[in-house]
């Protein structure tokens, strides 16, 4: 494994950086980057550190700052010590500032302004909270999506990523036995998506559960039979409601909820029919 010191200078929280720098990592076998993290860097101070911190740990420099006398601080001198220094938003700027004929207002954290967008996501993430594992089911028809499947197929961290993308997100579990809510029935304006899962790998996601919570490997609810019958119960569901239906079994929370803001789109734009649809 080789390692290698990898520092992301950022004058906002470092989301985009840090996410940028992770996607680019991953492409390489056998490499694990040691990170220092430098948010919220907006004065030569500020600056002052980081660049005591390259001089102690030599290694390529990523960078999402927009002031001009801190850039040109950090790149000179990263020059002097020859590590590479990357400026990770500057090719994407330049092209938006071609295209749309207007100069960029290089304002740091400019995505983090209290605005209205910032108060629909809180809104959101209030709503994913208040209406998580069948809650608060009278006030359902609020909601831009509802989540339902089983036990443990991921409902929950969906609905909260989705959340801090300004989407309402609530989620209700299938319960063997138990009916859905009467309200389901009467909702025109969210769409409604099911959640599967492989039953080998959610009867091992189940006894890790109940591992933590020690109980006993006995209960039902890690019962092989019992699971899958439970999974098969809930596609039938999905089946005759008409639901597109998503497979959580190999995805990440973020490629599921990827796919659900891309059925929200699609129907968005009158290019959506749920029947028959599964992914």
């Amino acid at each position: 494994m080789k390692e290698f010191h990898l520092h992301l200078v950022s004058d906002a929280t470092g989301e985009t950086i840090n996410s940028v720098a992770r996607a680019c990592v991953i492409q390489f076998d056998d490499v694990r980057p040691v990170e220092h993290f430098w948010n919220l860097v907006r004065t030569d101070r500020q600056l002052d550190l980081v660049l005591e911190g390259i001089r102690d740990n030599h290694g390529l420099v990523m960078f999402t700052l927009v002031d001009e006398t801190l850039r040109r601080r950090l790149q000179d001198f990263c020059r002097e010590m020859q590590v590479p220094c990357i400026p990770v938003l500057d090719p994407l700027i330049n092209a938006l500032a071609a295209f749309l004929g207007v100069e960029s207002q290089r304002q740091p954290g400019r995505q983090h302004v209290l605005d209205a967008e910032y108060f629909s996501r809180i809104d959101a993430v209030d709503f994913a909270l208040s209406h998580d594992d069948g809650q608060s089911n009278w006030d359902l028809h609020e909601a831009d999506v509802v989540l339902i499947g089983v036990s443990r197929s991921s409902k929950t961290p969906t609905c909260i990523y989705l959340a801090n993308r300004g989407i309402k997100a609530a989620n209700i579990p299938l319960v063997p036995g138990s009916p859905l809510p009467a309200e389901l029935d009467m909702l025109t304006r969210p769409l409604i998506v099911g959640l599967t899962k492989d039953p080998d790998r959610l009867v091992q996601i189940r006894r890790n559960r109940l591992k933590l919570l020690n109980q006993g490997e006995g209960s039902s609810y890690a019962d092989p039979e019992l699971v899958r019958a439970e999974v098969q119960e809930g596609r039938r569901l999905f089946s005759r409601r008409g639901w597109p239906v998503i497979d959580v079994s190999r995805r990440s929370i973020e490629e599921t909820a990827a796919e659900i803001m891309m059925l929200l789109a699609r129907r968005q734009s009158g290019n959506f029919s749920p029947e028959g649809k599964k992914t």
